[in-house]
């Protein structure tokens, strides 16, 4: 039995198309059966959603989204369990509209959050269980954690990790030990005292004759894993340049807008934050996500720290230059592509049924359909809904 989602508006391809309350996007065997008029094209419904008021919109793929470290380590040194942590994760993204998530674990030689101990501890609860959004490892890999090399390189292989982005922290931890806010958090993090995560970043460092030939294998077994490689915090045009010889297709987060610019003459995706675009810019002082996105030097917009920030800003952004359908095209088509998803990110028969209710005015997410079943609908979906 399917669920039929009608009398709404439906962004199909470069616009929001106004429904009659017998146009209806059909929902069966987890993916989309039809989106006309004809009454479902032969599907069965055991539900019907009334959208009236409403937008019917793809549901949103994020790429790069580490919200859920705060249920892993909601405060300094107090850990829980992966797999309680990720149940929490997944309620939050389908409650945003999320139905794909890559989750952005840092593979770290730090203790503590960013460990290997934590990764191993994430890589065993994505595989406790069937989830209703579609999780995914993004493995962010340090690179002098050259000590965990082996174990990443075969996690890779073994298929448990949807993405791989090079992080170059260290030199800058390292940086930020020298004032007492940095030292704090990061030795706070890591549950330990100062002068020995000084030690331990010192001794990373230690690696760093290593860390090219280490990327470098890192790269080719993504490759031959065919999941998506980027690269993190990209400072400088030779920098990206660098990593797209390694094949790296994907620039998260560049740090000037030369750099994003660079990428995407290259035709690569580059990578913000929806809280960027939110806040009305980042919290770091760098580049205006929201203005890079409408000149088009952004074109995937992530999590990042915020999931509740990814609707926000589409619809923000949609009542600009880009519209409706080029702004969540940022949040749902576009990040699909980078990750090599056909299957998703639009709203077509045949695609997997990943579908969000939202309303435009508030950006309420009203029901979020994953796989073709509901998997969140808040009270007023509920009072919608009949047989």
């Amino acid at each position: 039995m399917g669920l039929r989602i009608e009398g709404g508006l439906v962004l199909v391809g470069d616009g929001l198309v106004e429904v009659a309350v017998d146009v209806a996007v059909d929902v069966a065997g987890g993916v989309i059966a039809a989106v006309d008029g004809a009454g479902g094209g032969g599907a069965r419904f055991g539900s019907v959603l009334d959208a009236r008021g409403l937008w019917v919109l793809p549901g949103i793929v994020d790429l790069h989204g580490d919200a859920f470290e705060r249920q892993v380590q909601p405060r300094p040194g107090v850990g829980f369990e992966a797999g309680l942590a990720l149940r929490d994760t997944e309620a939050q993204l389908l409650a945003n509209g999320i139905t794909t998530a890559f989750h952005a674990v840092t593979l770290s030689w730090e203790p503590g959050l960013r460990s290997a101990e934590a990764w191993r501890g994430m890589v065993g609860a994505m595989a406790s269980r069937a989830w209703a959004c579609d999780m995914r490892l993004h493995m962010r890999w340090e690179l002098h954690n050259l000590d965990a090399l082996e174990m990443a390189l075969g996690d890779v292989a073994a298929g448990r990790v949807g993405m791989v982005t090079f992080n170059d922290h260290t030199p800058s931890i390292l940086r930020k030990l020298d004032t007492g806010a940095g030292a704090a958090k990061y030795a706070g993090r890591a549950g330990m005292d100062v002068a020995a995560f000084r030690g331990l970043a010192e001794r990373a460092m230690g690696h760093s004759g290593g860390v090219a030939a280490g990327a470098g294998r890192l790269a080719a077994a993504a490759g031959a894993a065919g999941i998506p490689v980027g690269s993190h915090d990209d400072d400088t045009v030779a920098t990206r340049r660098y990593y797209r010889g390694l094949g790296a297709g994907i620039c998260e987060f560049p740090m000037a807008e030369d750099v994003a610019l660079e990428a995407r003459a290259a035709g690569e995706a580059v990578v913000m934050g929806c809280p960027n675009v939110v806040r009305g810019g980042s919290h770091l002082g760098w580049a205006s996500a929201a203005a890079m996105s409408e000149r088009g030097a952004c074109s995937v917009l992530v999590s990042d720290y915020y999931y509740p920030s990814m609707v926000a800003a589409a619809l923000a952004l949609g009542r600009g230059a880009l519209g409706v359908a080029g702004a969540w095209a940022l949040v749902s088509a576009n990040p699909a592509a980078a990750a090599g998803l056909e299957d998703r990110g639009r709203i077509a028969a045949g695609l997997r049924g990943d579908l969000v209710v939202v309303e435009p005015e508030s950006g309420a997410v009203v029901a979020t359909v994953a796989g073709g079943e509901v998997a969140f609908m808040g009270a007023a979906g509920w009072g919608r809904l009949r047989a």
